[in-house]
């Protein structure tokens, strides 16, 4: 293949072939041609570089072992490396003896504190000394600097910080105005958009890397929230908490991690959308601390089969599997077993898309809460709370208690059988004294139940969204299921982690029965 520079005349010539031989399904000349590759980043770099700042962060540690007055390690060698006699030996010659410092001169060495450096970036929001950076990159730090582009060195404090975003807001006091930079709308920008990264890499300073954005919606699994921007702009150790421009010059994302086996730069950098980092700043500075909206439930992914044992047209949406008692859900009266469509007019695609959209709504506010019930569209309005620190999770129990004693009972065509809770069933499978619902007692080998993960022990709360009691109760909804031509029945089943939702599979079941 020949490589062709994307430059305009390039870009010219490549739509006049376009027009000459046309491709069945080629993209209209007008809407491919994109902008150019700029001649220079070197403008833009001189505006921008004023604004970014480089941050060091010290800690006092205790050295590894609790070894007091150890002194340093010595470095991890293979066994019979002279690298090892090498550090053995200058360790040795250099470690302070009684008397020398680090000594209290009464032969008891002193406790083996250290003081751990930490170097990131960050970028001033407010000439008045609003710096912004990654929480990690001051997480536990005794004292702050920040150091700006002349040099000039500014001991910072913390205004506030959010642990799970990964974002923190400093203040520092300096004696003129400060440059400041301007946030972009982050939702706008484009897989394919020219972007700069600036920032503090290896502790060197000021440095400019320029990439495009590579993609999206990036769940690098860092927390509930993530939606990063990846980009191949070259991001190294050091650069977190720098910004990433866009080529107006607004921030449109704060760099935070990177993906490499090696540790350098191989072209996949993740930033924190600029949208998602200015809200939370916002809050951090007027309360200290991020407000995000609550909920109040437990959710599970939305699976095909879900999606066709509950009559939903496709498998998309949050399924509620627990809803907290006395939280804002529960007011709204949402129900376990229903699937959340829509949130504040916004579509629910997936189920992690959830938290981030209750998280980005207003504390306060009732929001429409468009939900799939019974077979149907239900809107219900919700008032959230602002998000706990220490959620306690409500597991939901219904239906009633059978006391007397009676075997247990098979559910054709799933490959289980199951007894009413009772003491004596308490007893065996230690379950809760509160416990509802119909315990599994046996499970089939090859069946869908133990395709599925069900174990004896584990107890059906529900079925098909409705409260069950007795055997009775499951086979009876089971058979409603059969009638209707489905080819799988839900279950809400408690286990000791926690309630979730299983789908079990109505084919093959005569010869998947238990033994």
């Amino acid at each position: 293949m020949r490589l062709i520079r994307t430059s305009a005349r390039a870009v010219m010539l490549a739509s006049a072939v376009t027009l000459a031989v046309p491709l069945a399904g080629a993209i209209p000349a007008q809407q491919a041609i994109a902008r150019p590759t700029p001649d220079s980043f070197a403008d833009l770099a001189a505006k921008l570089l004023p604004a970014v700042v480089n941050i060091s962060s010290t800690q006092a540690v205790q050295a590894r072992g609790g070894a007091p007055g150890a002194g340093p390690e010595i470095p991890m060698f293979p066994p019979g490396s002279p690298f090892e006699q090498f550090f053995k030996d200058f360790l040795n010659r250099n470690r302070p003896g009684p008397g020398q410092r680090g000594d209290r001169g009464d032969n008891q060495p002193s406790p083996a504190e250290r003081r751990m450096q930490s170097l990131g970036s960050g970028f001033i929001i407010d000439a008045s000394g609003l710096v912004v950076t990654n929480n990690h990159v001051i997480d536990g730090a005794d004292e702050i600097t920040v150091t700006l582009q002349d040099n000039t060195a500014l001991k910072a404090k913390v205004l506030g910080r959010d642990e799970t975003g990964d974002i923190a807001l400093l203040q520092v006091k300096p004696d003129k105005a400060l440059p400041a930079l301007q946030f972009g709308d982050s939702d706008k920008e484009r897989v394919g958009d020219w972007v700069l990264a600036i920032g503090n890499p290896f502790g060197l300073g000021g440095s400019v890397t320029a990439g495009i954005i590579s993609a999206r919606g990036r769940d690098i699994h860092q927390g509930p929230y993530d939606d990063f921007i990846q980009t191949d702009a070259a991001i190294n150790r050091g650069n977190s908490g720098g910004p990433l421009f866009n080529m107006d010059g607004q921030v449109i994302g704060m760099n935070t991690a990177i993906y490499s086996p090696s540790g350098g730069s191989i072209g996949i950098g993740f930033s924190i959308p600029a949208n998602l980092v200015k809200a939370v700043v916002a809050q951090l500075k007027d309360f200290g601390h991020p407000r995000r909206g609550w909920l109040g439930v437990r959710i599970q992914q939305v699976t095909p089969d879900i999606a066709e044992s509950l009559g939903l047209k496709d498998a998309s949406g949050a399924m509620v599997a627990g809803v907290n008692d006395g939280g804002p859900a529960d007011k709204a009266r949402i129900r376990n077993g229903d699937i959340i469509l829509k949130f504040n007019n916004q579509d629910v695609k997936e189920m992690r898309s959830l938290p981030r959209i209750v998280a980005d709504s207003e504390v306060g506010k009732q929001v429409p809460v468009l939900l799939w019930r019974d077979g149907k569209e239900v809107t219900v309005q919700a008032t959230l709370d602002e998000k706990p620190d220490d959620v306690q999770r409500a597991a939901a129990t219904t239906g009633g208690d059978k006391s007397q004693v009676q075997k247990p009972t098979e559910i054709s065509g799933l490959g289980v059988r199951i007894a009413p809770i009772t003491q004596e069933t308490k007893d065996k499978f230690s379950l809760g004294g509160d416990q509802k619902g119909v315990v599994i007692t046996d499970v089939a080998p090859n069946s869908s139940a133990s395709e599925r993960g069900l174990k004896p022990g584990d107890v059906i709360v529900e079925v098909q969204q409705g409260e069950v009691s007795t055997p009775a109760d499951v086979q009876q909804r089971v058979d409603t299921v059969k009638k209707e031509n489905r080819k799988s029945v839900l279950m809400l089943i408690q286990r000791q982690d926690g309630l979730q939702w299983v789908p079990l599979s109505l084919s093959g079941e005569k010869d998947k029965q238990p033994g």
